[in-house]
């Protein structure tokens, strides 16, 4: 095992398809690692820390940027079926043959397509505060809520404190949580990631539209992904509405749901110390991640689905 942190572990690049992926990897050595998927307009830099260390102490963790995505070169595609291919590549390129993956936002709608594409390499899911295609997000333009357009299009001082109001509720207990995050966030001092430019959000936008305007029956694609999955959100997320983490786990076969309280977008990030990392607190969770694979019997899950 590796002695990195999310804060110490140095950034590499593999290429595939002609993109030059930039990706950071460390944590314990397993069969498996977890792959993220990150959200609207994040890059390396944009995991809270005390997440991935959590999850780093249990397994090795992945986290990097698609095609087009701050350090990593290429364009990004303005569908996530787009997006998928490409991380898809990035998976192959490391010679991976079986993975968990995880992904936050708009990054759990492209480890849904991955999912779909590529139900083989999948072993087992993490979708937090995502959405299925054709998802509920009110009256706002382009498939996103309102309040998403109302929040990213303020002005804030400093700029960091835009994630204050897209993760944390405005209760003075999650915006503690929120400035906690905030310097976890920028505790890595060294060797960050390079700022997304200004060709990603319209791209990523484009996506959320194409992905909220599927044809066919609502959620019926769902039936298709039957890892087991554990979904995560706040029930007052107004990125994401909650809604649509119901919508997750009413139509997979088998998913499981968290859902934390006084919590948006950024739920497990405001419950760092509960969502996944406190053994003690969340055994019932850890179980969803490190379960025994098939031939060591549980009733409880079907593992040949």
């Amino acid at each position: 095992m590796n002695t990195y942190t999310a804060i110490t572990v140095p950034t590499q690049f593999v290429e595939a398809n002609g993109i030059r992926f930039a990706y950071r990897r460390w944590g314990k050595p397993g069969e498996f690692p977890l792959v993220f998927n990150q959200h609207f307009t994040g890059n390396l830099d944009n995991w809270d820390p005390a997440v991935l260390d959590g999850f780093a102490e249990e397994r090795e963790v992945i986290v990097f940027n698609n095609a087009g995505i701050a350090s990593s070169t290429g364009e990004v595609p303005t569908t996530f079926a787009g997006m998928a291919k490409n991380a898809e590549a990035f998976i192959d390129a490391l010679g991976l043959k079986k993975i968990d993956l995880l992904g936050f936002s708009i990054g759990g709608m492209v480890a849904q397509q991955i999912t779909l594409d590529r139900p083989e390499l999948i072993r087992r899911l993490i979708l937090v505060g995502t959405a299925p295609r054709n998802h509920d997000a009110g009256n706002g333009p382009g498939h996103m809520t309102p309040e998403t357009a109302a929040i990213f299009g303020a002005t804030y001082h400093p700029p960091e404190n835009l994630w204050l109001k897209v993760f944390f509720t405005d209760s003075e207990k999650s915006q503690a949580a929120g400035r906690a995050f905030l310097k976890r966030y920028l505790s890595r001092t060294e060797n960050r990631d390079t700022l997304v430019d200004d060709r990603v959000a319209p791209a990523q936008i484009a996506a959320v539209g194409e992905w909220g305007s599927q044809p066919g029956e609502h959620f019926a694609y769902l039936r298709n992904i039957k890892q087991p999955t554990l979904v995560v959100s706040g029930n007052h997320d107004v990125i994401v509405y909650t809604v649509n983490s119901l919508h997750l786990v009413e139509n997979m076969p088998n998913a499981k749901l968290i859902l934390y309280p006084d919590a948006n977008h950024g739920s497990w990030y405001e419950n760092h110390e509960d969502c996944l990392l406190a053994k003690e607190k969340l055994q019932a969770v850890r179980e969803e991640l490190l379960r025994p694979e098939p031939g060591i019997a549980d009733p409880r899950y079907d593992y040949d689905s």
